[in-house]
């Protein structure tokens, strides 16, 4: 396992190639950061933003917690969206999932991690509103994938649902929120229900995701 030097050496490293290929990126970088995309994900080590998408550092702002939850209480994801929402003026907030997620499992299979249980009642939440649904897949892989995409589902309709988001849709900002989910096994990304942009009822829009999940069943396509 690689030490702190053997981490340091790779920056090194990284920057010279950096500096080789394009010499003024540094300090391009350095003077200002305007991304047009939000990444609201999962805190998981396998699930890298910029990579994933393909883009470069400065082109992706990045919050991330355990289950890519929104909470309408939590200060530090509320400052990330307003300030890339009003500042940074992003054009679009992804809610991302990925399948494999270890809280979604610890909710969907009953098992008890720690002091993170407290976060997960939130996934809790979302597994007892769906229950029913998920009762009717019997494979615990295939409910894990559904209660991911469910989990997204909500998430997206939770971020619509925040006073920053609204007020940015009243002023006639033009940002839309999507859902998707990634699949560490192909390393691909694919959409969640369908997106909210201005002037669309996130409720309808919401409606309509989890009817299409439904229709979906217990399908990771």
């Amino acid at each position: 396992m690689p030490d702190l030097d053997d981490l340091l050496a790779n920056n090194r490293a990284w920057s010279a190639r950096r500096t080789d290929s394009d010499p003024q990126f540094f300090a391009r970088l350095a003077r200002q950061q305007a991304p047009r995309y939000l990444w609201v994900g999962c805190s998981d080590s396998r699930v890298p933003a910029n990579e994933i998408l393909g883009l470069d550092p400065g082109e992706v702002f990045v919050h991330r917690n355990i289950a890519n939850l929104v909470v309408h209480t939590d200060l530090n994801f509320l400052s990330v969206l307003q300030y890339a929402v009003e500042a940074l003026r992003v054009r679009h907030v992804m809610v991302v999932g990925h399948y494999a997620c270890g809280g979604i499992q610890s909710v969907a299979r009953n098992q008890k991690v720690g002091l993170a249980d407290n976060w997960l009642k939130h996934i809790e939440d979302v597994s007892l509103r769906h229950r029913d649904l998920l009762a009717s897949v019997a494979n615990p892989e295939r409910r894990d994938d559904l209660l991911c995409r469910l989990n997204v589902i909500e998430q997206v309709a939770n971020l619509c649902r925040t006073t920053i988001m609204e007020r940015a849709w009243a002023g006639g900002q033009h940002i839309e929120v999507h859902g998707l989910v990634y699949g560490l096994k192909d390393g691909l990304l694919r959409r969640v229900g369908v997106s909210v942009g201005p002037g669309d009822d996130w409720a309808e829009r919401h409606r309509e995701s989890l009817q299409r999940v439904g229709e979906d069943g217990a399908s990771t396509a």
